[in-house]
């Protein structure tokens, strides 16, 4: 888990609640890296879980704010176990998460295991809609050329593999898309559980986030060096940065509509 400055104390602890008294296969630890100095609001929460999961939370100290990526690498690098679960410090885990994701790693031969989400605004309750996301190995590839494949707040995911494919770089908003398509080119293995397995918290005010164009920019940087690295061909590249330009124009009532309608579901 990465926490900065901005992030609400109320959801953090929901967050940790979720992963440390929730589930129904408990983690034998938990990463916490402080990206820059946080609010004391923030640290209130951390300490009110290391006093009573002392063995358990590791928490990493970054004396200047770094990012997401950053953060994350750092994070995992300090990380003692070989199958690692990611987070977000706003999001909620379902209680059978770890045991089901755990148990389909030991069963089954795979370096990436994401799954389906279920999205909410302000209550958990709320419930707004799903985001499922594709199953197997080949259909996770073929998706992957237009849209990110894996629900990163889901993710779990062997500790080697991704240490071996670069582990997350800098990339503005798209960390770990780009970890994802350097897994895929050196052979890693996907699959995603058709089940939801997390709360994801979401709003009207992402989606505004979405339509600047200052995030097509980082958004066409990135499509970009899929291109260069021979992950796009140039016609695929052409394609989806057209495509996503026009997306990011829309109205920001249009583009609530889109999600809505076509990139999420009612079940």
């Amino acid at each position: 888990m990465s926490v900065y400055i901005k992030e609400k104390p109320e959801y953090l602890d929901r967050a940790l609640k979720s992963i440390l008294i929730d589930q129904t296969l408990k983690p034998a630890e938990v990463v916490i890296v402080e990206d820059g100095p946080i609010s004391e609001e923030l640290k209130k929460i951390i300490e009110k879980y290391k006093k009573d999961f002392t063995e358990i939370i590791k928490s990493i100290k970054i004396k200047e704010n770094k990012g997401l990526g950053d953060a994350l690498n750092i994070g995992l690098k300090k990380s003692s176990y070989d199958i690692v679960a990611r987070m977000d410090t706003d999001d909620i885990a379902l209680p059978n998460r770890f045991e089901k994701q755990f148990n389909f790693f030991i069963k089954n031969d795979f370096d990436v295991v994401g799954t389906n989400i279920i999205e909410f605004e302000n209550n958990e309750n709320n419930i707004i809609g799903y985001k499922n996301v594709p199953e197997t190995h080949n259909e996770i590839v073929k998706y992957s050329k237009k849209r990110n494949p894996i629900n990163h707040p889901s993710v779990m995911f062997k500790k080697e593999s991704v240490l071996k494919s670069g582990n997350y770089e800098k990339m503005l908003g798209f960390e770990d898309y780009y970890l994802w398509v350097r897994m895929i080119m050196k052979g890693y293995k996907f699959y995603n559980i058709q089940e939801p397995l997390l709360k994801f918290r979401t709003g009207k005010e992402m989606i505004k986030r979405r339509g600047s164009l200052k995030y097509f920019k980082n958004e066409k940087n990135f499509f970009k060096n899929l291109s260069k690295i021979g992950y796009l061909n140039y016609f695929e590249y052409l394609k989806t940065i057209i495509m996503r330009f026009f997306f990011r124009i829309f109205p920001d009532n249009m583009r609530l509509i889109f999600y809505n309608k076509i990139l999420r579901t009612k079940k």
